[in-house]
């Protein structure tokens, strides 16, 4: 009998050993310097962990998902298409073919604006989103594809003339994320990521600071390169969160305040733990941060 079981225990092991490894689920971003991460050392963070499919050897808040990721434990193959300043209906007229191929994840990001002409007018993202949905679908009918809701930028609200100008700094975010649940809804199942949520939640509880005009406060974290336009390396890696937590269905605080990519990017360990906790709060459903 003994030996039966120690014969069967040899078998389960030659067939393990045989066995073949599940494939990494595939992951691809468009967008433009929001996701690669402008002004920030987020911009060429780990490149060579991720395919930058224009060779320019850019790691951007992909990059940050895949380190996540691993820390978790999760095989993820991440890929991104960025160019700074466009739109979704450029990536469509100009990258097209870099685009066209099987995905399980796909993540858009659109102008800061939605249109640089129309402040928040989300018509062309609307139909840029449709053209996209259905060249994923071929390819993959099971698709996931996010759309992202980005952030308010402080220079619409306090310097320059926009349609959000003299608006508290969260109104830009909300209309954003209105805008883009509108470009959602072109195909049943596309889902929005709400990064600009995880703004208005970090500065809502405390965690960053709401006007980088006047200053930052002690203790709270600079969401804004100094164009008060892009993100910080806070900004980023709260976004890459939001990502993550929407993508993989994982709570980020599981990454803990000795997370990897904080350290690299100069983060501390507090702060680290409570935007972690800031990007949990900002994707559950019925969030009071928006």
């Amino acid at each position: 009998m003994a030996r039966r079981v120690r014969w069967l225990g040899v078998v389960a092991a030659a067939m393990l050993a045989g066995a073949t490894p599940a494939a990494a689920e595939t992951i691809l971003f468009v967008g433009n310097s929001f996701t690669f991460g402008a002004n920030s050392p987020a911009w060429k963070y780990r490149a060579d962990s991720v395919t930058d499919l224009n060779g320019e050897g850019i790691g951007g808040v992909p990059a940050l998902f895949k380190r996540f990721a691993e820390q978790a434990g999760l095989d993820y193959q991440v890929s991104l298409e960025t160019a700074g300043g466009r739109t979704l209906d450029w990536h469509w007229q100009n990258r097209r073919d870099r685009l066209d191929r099987a995905w399980d994840h796909v993540v858009l990001q659109e102008y800061s604006t939605l249109s640089p002409e129309r402040p928040g007018d989300p018509t062309a993202t609307i139909a840029a989103v449709r053209r996209f949905a259905r060249l994923f679908a071929a390819r993959n009918a099971k698709v996931d594809l996010r759309l992202m809701a980005t952030w308010s930028r402080p220079d619409l609200v306090f310097a320059k003339a926009s349609p959000w100008r003299g608006q508290p700094i969260a109104a830009m975010a909300r209309d954003l994320r209105k805008a883009v649940d509108r470009a959602a809804a072109a195909r049943p199942g596309i889902r929005v990521l709400p990064v600009g949520e995880g703004f208005n939640c970090a500065i809502a509880r405390g965690v960053a600071d709401a006007n980088p005009y006047d200053g930052i406060a002690y203790g709270q974290a600079p969401l804004w390169s100094y164009d008060q336009y892009h993100a910080s390396a806070y900004g980023y890696y709260l976004e890459a969160l939001v990502v993550f937590a929407e993508v993989t269905g994982r709570d980020p605080r599981s990454l803990g305040r000795d997370e990897t990519a904080a350290i690299e990017l100069g983060i501390g360990g507090d702060m680290a733990a409570r935007l972690q906790a800031v990007a949990w709060e900002a994707t559950r459903k019925g969030t009071t941060c928006r």
